[in-house]
């Protein structure tokens, strides 16, 4: 079965479009993620993408084209390590249809069968129950615990380390 969704490294074709959709999606987003609203906050996010220490995808319905969300491969560090931090988010209105799992599943594949990673790891705030659940649906594992990990919203917040190694991975969903 084909995927549902389909994603790429996000480009400065997407600034408009991407800023619309965070500003739409505000209340899904926090206190989870804070992620760019302006111009400004876009180019320093293209910045950080640059395909070596990062790697920013937009995620997109494969029919209409429009962003469902934004997958990220952050950190990546190469030589004895070959690991990564994955982040993602979903936008609104396109909850509850597993198109992020597929999404972020892609981006896995992506991370172990194109980058040659050996473990992606996610940190997630407790409460966030529907990002738990993602990870948990694609074969990562919590790994720990880590009290005031990262500073999101202007405040240090606990996260959950959830990981998954190369030769656990099955495959993304689909």
């Amino acid at each position: 079965m084909q995927s549902r969704v389909v994603i790429r490294p996000v480009s400065a074709a997407d600034s408009a479009e991407l800023i619309a959709a965070n500003l739409a999606s505000i209340a899904v987003h926090e206190p989870w993620v804070y992620p760019c609203r302006d111009s400004a906050g876009f180019q320093a996010y293209l910045s950080r993408s640059d395909g070596e220490r990062s790697i920013g995808f937009i995620a997109r319905e494969r029919d209409s084209g429009r962003i469902v969300g934004v997958v990220n491969l952050n950190e990546i560090v190469r030589g004895l390590f070959q690991s990564a931090y994955l982040g993602y988010y979903g936008m609104i209105g396109w909850q509850g249809h597993g198109l992020m799992r597929e999404a972020v599943g892609l981006a896995v594949a992506h991370g172990f069968e194109q980058q040659g990673l050996h473990r992606l790891e996610a940190n997630i705030q407790p409460g966030n129950a529907p990002s738990r659940e993602l990870v948990k649906r694609l074969g990562f594992r919590q790994e720990g615990y880590s009290p005031r990990y990262l500073k999101i919203g202007g405040e240090w917040r606990d996260h959950e380390r959830w990981a998954i190694l190369s030769e656990d991975w099955t495959g993304p969903p689909g």
